[in-house]
């Protein structure tokens, strides 16, 4: 303070200004903590409104979902999680130590393109893979009249095809997680554990796997949360899961309260999963000897070097090449999937995507720049309650996002003396699209916030400028590469979305997700073909920028 520290009238002026911009300061940092909660209070607010539901279904519908609904979807969902985990996580895991840890023909080119089958909906793959390996499918047609037509395949449509789809879909997930982890530790680990009479797979199981922990619980919670919020795969596949149950017991049986009870029963599986896996990560102390290097790797003998290449191709083939193939016959040989109904949902797609990806990003971004004015434990609680959404089911959401809303409208009369309606409109739909995405959008501009230094922001500060004025003529064009990051993100998952679109969309709204599911829903195959391979185009724009972040960091 040796500046302010003077006997004159100027030092006393120098002060007063001083003590001012303190408490305007603080005043500025309660005004961003209250925007943070806020924000964090709307997520919420669908989930708690959820949870007072429970108790609220009708005696007769309870009993019968207790007596029959319940124990199946419970058996069902525990068999699907668990074959879903047990199959990416082998996928996954293998496949990253393969690109990792060996060079063989094709190891450049598999690196990326195993990543493709993200950019294909799981419920896309559930369709084709139906088509192509029903009893009528041209798999066994053919088979039959081969080998003659006693022959019988196990049935497609079960818990076993909808856990192989869901596997071929997710490993990315993991083997993305993976490979990063196998990567960070380098060669001197490896080099160390074979100088002490370790074989390869002995290395594999007893250093390489257990320093991969993290990153391998990480992938797999994401694919365990990825499989408890699927309906589209499940839906193609009749089998009755969660999700399934929810949206049967609001559309079927017309009934928002067993809806709700299945809803916050999925929400607190969903939180009990999140809460088990975080103390498990905190209870454990991981070391990494260093990052390897660029192209290392060890040659592997000509006939494992083939076989390596054998298994990524055959991985890459099931998972995203035959079922493209197979869409793109389909959209060949049936031109009926471009009408007027399509192109409507195309349209509709589209403006939903770019309204939710604005929405999403203008409040990540507020979010981001309260935590940066406003640090603290107030600030960081908001945030990750904020961006709690992304791991509740669509279905829940839904589910909950229509309770708030009904209480809403009813009480607007009351208060504005008019009778208007939010539930059922586009409103309702963005404002669950923000829930359910916001952590999407939170994540880049978190980053790219994090990239700016301090420096810039007392500079600024010094200069007389305001919290505000920080933000839009400081903050924002420097993040101008992470908003459209995040708002790509999110444009592209909001288009792929499924059970919220079609629990919370506005009477005739369909979009090109809704308009698969009704198309698969009868067996019009063909005709769904060629809004899946929008969708697969539109998938493809995050690994674009994945692939260009990878060599950003190069």
């Amino acid at each position: 303070m040796p500046a302010i520290a003077d006997n004159g009238a100027g030092g006393q002026t120098r002060l007063a200004f001083a003590l001012a911009g303190a408490g305007s300061g603080e005043r500025q940092r309660r005004l961003w903590r209250a925007l943070a909660l806020l924000i964090a209070a709307l997520i919420v607010a669908p989930l708690a409104v959820l949870l007072t539901r429970i108790g609220d279904a009708d005696p007769q519908l309870l009993e019968h979902l207790l007596g029959h609904v319940l124990p199946t979807v419970s058996i069902n969902t525990l068999l699907l999680v668990c074959l879903v985990v047990a199959g990416t996580g082998t996928l996954g895991t293998g496949l990253a130590w393969l690109i990792s840890r060996y060079r063989f023909p094709g190891r450049d080119l598999f690196s990326w393109a195993l990543l493709l089958p993200m950019a294909l909906p799981a419920y896309v793959l559930a369709f084709v893979a139906v088509g192509l390996l029903d009893f009528a499918g041209p798999l066994q047609t053919a088979l039959r009249a081969l080998l003659g037509p006693e022959l019988r395949l196990p049935p497609v449509r079960s818990v076993g095809g909808a856990a192989l789809v869901l596997s071929l879909s997710l490993y990315p997930y993991v083997y993305l997680l993976c490979r990063n982890a196998f990567d960070s530790q380098g060669q001197r680990a490896m080099e160390a554990a074979r100088s002490l009479g370790l074989s390869r797979r002995r290395a594999f199981w007893r250093v390489a796997l257990p320093m991969s922990r993290p990153w391998l619980a990480a992938g797999l919670l994401l694919v365990v949360m990825e499989t408890l919020a699927d309906f589209g795969t499940v839906s193609v596949f009749n089998v009755d899961t969660f999700t399934t149950a929810i949206y049967k017991s609001w559309f079927g049986l017309f009934s928002l309260g067993t809806a709700a009870q299945l809803a916050s029963l999925l929400l607190l599986i969903g939180f009990g999963i999140a809460l088990t896996e975080h103390r498990l990560r905190d209870r454990a102390g991981y070391w990494s000897p260093g990052r390897g290097r660029s192209g290392t790797g060890e040659d592997l003998p000509d006939t494992s070097g083939w076989l390596a290449t054998g298994i990524c191709l055959g991985v890459l083939m099931l998972a995203f090449l035959i079922p493209l193939a197979q869409l793109l016959l389909w959209a060949a040989a049936d031109a009926s999937g471009i009408d007027a109904s399509s192109l409507r949902a195309a349209g509709r797609t589209l403006l939903l995507g770019m309204a939710a990806a604005a929405l999403v990003v203008s409040t990540a971004l507020l979010l981001a720049y309260a935590r940066r004015e406003a640090p603290g434990r107030v600030t960081d609680i908001a945030t990750r309650l904020a961006t709690l959404g992304y791991a509740i089911p669509g279905a829940v959401l839904a589910v909950g996002v229509f309770v708030a809303l009904s209480l809403t409208d009813r009480a607007l009369p009351a208060l504005a003396g008019a009778d208007w309606r939010i539930g059922g409109t586009l409103v309702a739909i963005l404002f669950a699209y923000q829930a359910r995405f916001l952590a999407v959008g939170f994540g880049p501009v978190e980053a790219g916030m994090a990239r700016i230094g301090r420096s810039l922001d007392d500079a600024a500060r010094v200069l007389g400028a305001g919290s505000r004025r920080r933000l839009l003529q400081v903050h924002l064009p420097l993040l101008a590469p992470s908003l459209f990051s995040a708002a790509a993100l999110v444009l592209v998952d909001v288009m792929k979305e499924m059970p919220i679109t079609l629990m919370t969309r506005p009477f005739g709204w369909d979009t090109l997700a809704v308009r698969i599911f009704e198309l698969t829903s009868e067996g019009q195959w063909e005709a769904a073909a060629l809004p899946s391979l929008a969708l697969v185009a539109t998938g493809l724009l995050p690994l674009v920028l994945l692939n260009r972040q990878a060599q950003s960091r190069a």
